[in-house]
């Protein structure tokens, strides 16, 4: 998803207290440090601390050995911009009217880092961030648009905004606003990776991809194992950056009094990943650690949204919250206190880049979805829609993939997934816990007629809620 990388901002916790109360912290009242991390286009479990057996990162492990891995945590799109608003803002993209991948946030909205930067922090972003105020390479028209209209805002919203596409250059910026931080100030700072969105560029860090485990759900073909050797290489690279980063917070002594948060903005692009709901898709890498806070080696099963970390933040920093922020926070896993299980997490898919409404799913798409603990019911209004990939249609590994197919030689089991039928079903309905892949549609069988309703239900009202111009999913006389 084109690193959209708006600021995953704030991202937990704000010991703030602007309401009066004071932060629970064993040290006293003291405000933390925050440090986002986001990785682009980057799935679970695609780390080592996710106990993924070819890859080793060990600066990311770090963080978790440190403090807690979110087993199920999900963005609310499986694109960068629609996604990231919302982590940005604790609320979901239909209530945010962000639904066009080119489209630049409302400036009457205000975002988590507004929040902590009207409450005394110093809040700054860096790295690759060329998607803050809309289309990064859409047509004159849209800009000129954005500029008459008052909708460039990014640059007043923090204190501290640099770009940078090379991540080798990141860590740079990263220092920069540590000397600009104005002493006894805390601050919040997302630092955005470029890392592993394609082109894969790490040759030097790549596996040997005849020694790899292919994932379950995917083809084994050689160009195929090639292609994850070089998604692998990119993320060992990234975690080396991250490593870089860890240690500068070391050098200044502010690892103690700093949280630092590990997310995947969306899902990798590889197959049936970014750009679409499954797991793929959406189930994204979260790992936070907090020293004196979080407890160490923790893990949580909890299912997480983007549009929590907000709410999270607030809670944490003693700030109040507004009645616009919906998400729900997490704070009690970070205290390893008993909290109440999230019903449902729900995301959407919308257009992706500046590509007009195609006869495949790639550029332009609609669908919907809301996941529980167990099932997940997705919702393809746009059916006659094929898959198209989303950054992979033009590579190797995807075109022999096709071909195979067209002849015949694709296992049926691969052959039959939506990435290679005419059409999709208009309803996917998958059992996560049996059938973590996707591969088993449910969706009408008599079985699960009470479960498919129930999903339905909960993604209708949720539609007609936040005024989802996407014809319902439940017709007149049915249920």
């Amino acid at each position: 998803m084109t690193s959209r990388n708006f600021f995953f901002g704030w991202v937990v916790l704000t010991f703030l207290t602007a309401c009066g109360t004071v932060p629970d912290k064993a040290t006293g009242n003291l405000q933390p440090n925050i440090v986002l991390i986001l990785s682009d286009d980057h799935s679970a479990p695609y780390l080592s601390c996710y106990d993924h057996p070819d890859l080793k990162t060990p600066n990311i492990d770090k963080i978790a050995k440190r403090g807690v891995r979110f087993d199920r945590a999900y963005t609310t799109a499986p694109q960068c911009v629609l996604s990231r608003a919302s982590i940005m803002t604790g609320r979901n993209v239909l209530d945010l009217q962000m639904l066009r991948f080119t489209a630049p946030l409302n400036k009457d909205i205000i975002t988590g880092p507004e929040i902590l930067k009207q409450n005394g922090y110093y809040t700054g972003l860096c790295g690759r961030n060329y998607h803050l105020d809309g289309s990064g390479n859409g047509p004159k028209e849209s800009d000129e648009a954005f500029e008459k209209y008052g909708m460039v805002t990014f640059a007043k919203r923090l204190n501290y905004v640099k770009i940078e596409e090379d991540d080798e250059k990141t860590i740079d910026q990263f220092r920069e606003f540590l000397d600009e931080v104005p002493k006894g100030k805390p601050f919040f700072i997302q630092t955005c990776y470029s890392d592993p969105h394609r082109p894969f560029t790490a040759k030097e860090f790549e596996p040997d991809p005849t020694k790899i485990k292919v994932p379950a759900g995917m083809p084994d073909t050689k160009l195929l194992r090639e292609d994850l050797a070089a998604h692998y290489g990119e993320i060992q690279r990234l975690d080396q950056r991250v490593g870089l980063l860890l240690e500068e917070l070391e050098k200044r002594n502010l690892t103690e009094n700093t949280l630092v948060v590990f997310m995947g903005d969306n899902g990798a692009a590889l197959l049936r990943g970014k750009g679409t709901l499954y797991e793929g898709g959406l189930h994204v890498p979260l790992v936070a650690q907090w020293p004196g806070v979080i407890k160490p080696g923790s893990v949580s099963n909890h299912l997480v949204s983007g549009e929590d970390l907000v709410s999270t933040f607030l809670e944490v920093a003693g700030i109040k919250s507004t009645k616009e922020i919906e998400g729900q926070s997490f704070l009690p896993t970070f205290k390893n206190e008993k909290m109440p299980d999230r019903e449902y997490v729900f995301a959407v898919r919308g257009p992706h880049g500046s590509a007009l409404p195609d006869t495949s799913s790639g550029g332009f798409d609609l669908s919907r979805t809301v996941i529980s603990k167990r099932f997940k019911l997705i919702y393809n209004p746009m059916y006659y829609l094929n898959y198209q990939p989303v950054d992979f249609g033009k590579s190797p590994f995807w075109k022999e993939l096709v071909t195979l197919s067209k002849q015949g030689k694709l296992e049926p089991r691969f052959a039959q997934t939506t990435m290679f039928t005419p059409q999709r079903p208009m309803f996917e309905l998958f059992d996560l816990e049996n059938d973590p892949d996707e591969f088993n549609n449910l969706y009408g069988k008599e079985a699960y007629k009470d479960i498919e309703y129930q999903l339905k239900k909960a993604l209708h009202q949720w539609m007609i809620r936040y005024r989802d111009m996407v014809p319902l999913p439940i017709l007149p006389g049915e249920g």
